[in-house]
């Protein structure tokens, strides 16, 4: 390569100054740098930029020419380093989420219109899958970030603990539990239960709260996700077991919430592709996402 950015920034600036000496206060160098700069730069190009005619530095015409072309590229190059300035102030950019749909329901708006309020210039694409095609998402970097309940996570992901998300009963409004501080696993067995199906991690876990296979209650109805057991409940049709984070979602109205013992906890955790350094965007909403309390 003949001449280099630092040459055309060197030649630029002596093209508009006029002189060596308003080129050096230009870049803040030398008068000598600047003169052997552009003297190799004449050399490496094999002919000259600049000649002294009564004492003043005129541009030869292949100066000119030259002049002509790297307006362009100067041009680019601020370009450039306006995006980098950009980057570095989060002003724009893409950051791209997945999470369960539950805490698409609760935890992510919250998050999201801190982050927006932050950064508006910042475009936000928010995936709600539930957790095989979360983690598909992230292996195949549709996504930068993945928020969800995983007990089983591939080793192919990091994850780092978001909330302990304990699991709470909820409970149609007036139902004679209410009463209760704490309710024990054993005080709801001949309720009618809202379940879930024994093949997702979550109703794996609501499970826990009855012990063995024998000792599991029979459910009234059958669900998959925990916001549509809230439902359920909304409806009067039963009690279900779900986590704290999905009460956190929309109103729920007509529903109480009691602890239940043993406690049990449903973790959110926070996964991305394990080597894969994370945006600048994505550690400012982690950071957001942990100032957020449930």
């Amino acid at each position: 390569m003949k001449i280099n950015l630092r040459q055309i920034e060197v030649f630029r600036a002596i093209m508009l100054s006029g002189s060596i000496s308003g080129a050096s206060r230009v870049l803040f160098v030398s008068q000598p740098a600047v003169s052997r700069l552009i003297s190799y730069t004449e050399q490496r190009l094999g002919f000259l930029l600049f000649k002294r005619i009564k004492g003043r530095l005129v541009p030869t015409p292949e100066a000119q020419r030259l002049f002509e072309e790297i307006g362009g590229l100067y041009e680019y190059v601020q370009r450039v380093n306006e995006i980098a300035d950009n980057l570095a102030e989060n002003r724009v950019g893409q950051l791209r989420l997945a999470c369960s749909p539950n805490i698409g329901q609760s935890v992510m708006p919250r998050a999201i219109a801190i982050f927006c309020e932050r950064y508006p210039d910042v475009r936000i694409a928010l995936h709600t899958l539930i957790p095989g095609a979360l983690v598909h998402s992230l292996q195949t970097q549709q996504v930068e970030l993945g928020i969800a309940y995983m007990p089983v996570a591939p080793p192919t992901l990091d994850s780092r603990p978001l909330y302990a998300n304990r699991l709470v009963a909820a409970l149609p409004a007036g139902h004679p539990l209410t009463a209760r501080d704490v309710i024990r696993a054993a005080e709801l067995v001949n309720e009618p239960l809202i379940g879930y199906s024994n093949d997702i991690p979550f109703g794996q876990l609501t499970q826990q709260v009855f012990g063995g296979a024998e000792s599991q209650p029979s459910s009234r109805v059958e669900v998959k996700q925990a916001h549509v057991a809230c439902a359920m409940v909304q409806a009067g049709i039963g009690i279900a077991l779900v986590d704290e984070i999905t009460m956190q979602g929309p109103i729920w109205s007509n529903i109480v919430t009691r602890p239940i013992a043993p406690e049990i906890n449903a973790p959110i955790e926070i996964f991305s592709v394990q080597f894969q350094p994370l945006s600048r965007l994505a550690e400012e909403f982690i950071a957001i996402l942990e100032s957020l309390r449930i």
